[in-house]
């Protein structure tokens, strides 16, 4: 043997095993009520959360990009009206300092009540993300896509620069019931 192996029979040899009534014998710990509890929780936040927005992958846009979407039915000229930033803002939303799950809540909420209210026309301040991690333009990128998942909008484009330019995207809504049935009503009277 070597002389390591001695030194430590050597240094051991008075060591006791301990008695089983020495030891000290802890429950253990079951995890499965609390991950089942978190569960349940977590799918009744799901239930609860009507907002279908997507936290999922995102295609990354540039922080200096033109970003433009129009749905089928749009016709050109609105479109173009749009792009220019000819159609009155009526409403507008700021997500400076927003986290993404605070965008995406805001967002929603102000796409919902802007169609309820019968806006048109409103404005998305997204900033342009040069700094954001961890990649640029980050907030940018989901607003794009979550405007696209939203049923009410229309179509969106980058706004002029007096309106923020890149940082900026203007966005079309559709019509909400009260003003197609208003619209019907004008058109029967002629």
């Amino acid at each position: 043997m070597s002389d390591d192996v001695n030194e430590f029979r050597q240094q051991m040899a008075d060591v006791k095993p301990l008695a089983p009534d020495d030891t000290v014998v802890l429950p253990k710990k079951t995890h499965k009520g609390n991950v089942e509890a978190r569960r349940a929780a977590a799918e009744k936040a799901l239930e609860d959360d009507i907002n279908y927005l997507s936290m999922e992958f995102v295609d990354l846009v540039e922080p200096e990009e033109s970003v433009e979407y129009r749905r089928d039915g749009v016709q050109h000229g609105v479109y173009k009206r749009l792009k220019q930033g000819h159609y009155g803002i009526e409403a507008s939303l700021d997500l400076h300092h927003h986290t993404l799950r605070q965008a995406r809540q805001a967002l929603f909420d102000f796409i919902q009540l802007c169609h309820r209210r019968g806006v048109r026309s409103a404005i998305v301040v997204h900033g342009m993300g040069r700094h954001s991690k961890p990649h640029p333009a980050l907030l940018k990128s989901y607003v794009v896509k979550w405007l696209k998942q939203l049923d009410p909008v229309m179509a969106f484009h980058s706004a002029q620069r007096q309106h923020g330019g890149a940082g900026s995207v203007y966005v079309m809504l559709r019509k909400n019931a009260d003003q197609k049935l208003e619209n019907r009503e004008r058109h029967q009277k002629r």
